[in-house]
C-alpha cells in the first residue's frame, strides 16, 4: 500500500501540474500543447499502463486489508471509544477510497477515454497546431473538451468537487500512512512529514476545484 501510494502521490503532481496550463488563460494553447505530449508520447503512454497498474494494485490491496481487518476481530470491541485514538478520515479509508473509485470512473469517462479512443463530439480537432513544434499533427482540444463538460452543467461540477473532497480527506491521512509503512515514523520527523501532507493535500485538491469551478464561473473562458 506504501509503495503504490507513493506512487500515485508522484502521479498527482505531474496531472495537477499538467491540468493547471488551463489557469494561463490562453484560449488553451499551454493546455493543449501539453496535453497532446502526455496523449502521443511513447514513454507517457507505457507509463499510464503502470498507473493503471498500480492504481488497481492499490485498490486492492485496499479490499485484502480490509477483509484481514474484519477477519482479524470479528467480534467488535464492547467499548470502543475510536475517535480519542485517531482521525475520522483514518478509520474511514475504504469509503473515501470507493467514492473516489467512482470520481475516477466519471472522469475517465469525460475525458481519458474519448482523448485516447476517439468520439469526442463538437470537439475541435486542430490539424496543423505549432503547439510546441506539433505541426500538421491532429490533437484533440482538451481545453474545449473541458469547457463542453464544465461550462453548463452544475451537475457534474458538484460531483467532481464531491470527488476531489474525498481525495482530500484520503490523501491527508494516505501521505503520511505511506510513510510511516516504510518506518518512517520518528518524533523528530513525524510532524514534519504531515506538515508536509497537509501542503501537498492542500495545494493539489484546491487546484483540481479550481477548475471546474473557474470554467463553470467563466473565470477561465
Amino acid at each position: 500500500m506504501g509503495l503504490t501510494g507513493f506512487f500515485l502521490i508522484t502521479f498527482l503532481i505531474v496531472h495537477c501540474f499538467i491540468n493547471s496550463m488551463i489557469f494561463f488563460n490562453d484560449g488553451g494553447e499551454t493546455f493543449n500543447h501539453w496535453g497532446h505530449f502526455m496523449g502521443s508520447n511513447l514513454i507517457v503512454r507505457t507509463m499510464e499502463l503502470g498507473l493503471f497498474a498500480f492504481l488497481i494494485l492499490h485498490i486492492v490491496q485496499g479490499l485484502i486489508l480490509w477483509a484481514q481487518n474484519k477477519a482479524a476481530r470479528p467480534v467488535r470491541y464492547a467499548m470502543n471509544k475510536a475517535e480519542k485514538n485517531s482521525k475520522w478520515y483514518s478509520r474511514s479509508m475504504g469509503l473515501l477510497g470507493t467514492l473516489i473509485l467512482l470520481f475516477l470512473i466519471l472522469h475517465l469517462y469525460h475525458f481519458w477515454v474519448p482523448s485516447r479512443f476517439g468520439g469526442m463530439a463538437n470537439v475541435q480537432v486542430l490539424e496543423t497546431t505549432t503547439l510546441g513544434g506539433y505541426s500538421n499533427q491532429e490533437a484533440h482540444n482538451l481545453y474545449l473538451a473541458m469547457q463542453q463538460v464544465f461550462q453548463n452543467n452544475l451537475l457534474v461540477v458538484i460531483v467532481y468537487v464531491l470527488g476531489v473532497f474525498s481525495l482530500f480527506w484520503h490523501l491527508l491521512h494516505g501521505f503520511q500512512s505511506a510513510f510511516q509503512t516504510f518506518g518512517i515514523n520518528h518524533k523528530r520527523y513525524t510532524p514534519i512529514i504531515k506538515g508536509i501532507g497537509v501542503i501537498y493535500t492542500t495545494v493539489i485538491c484546491l487546484l483540481f476545484v479550481l477548475m471546474p469551478v473557474s470554467i463553470y464561473m467563466n473565470w477561465i473562458n
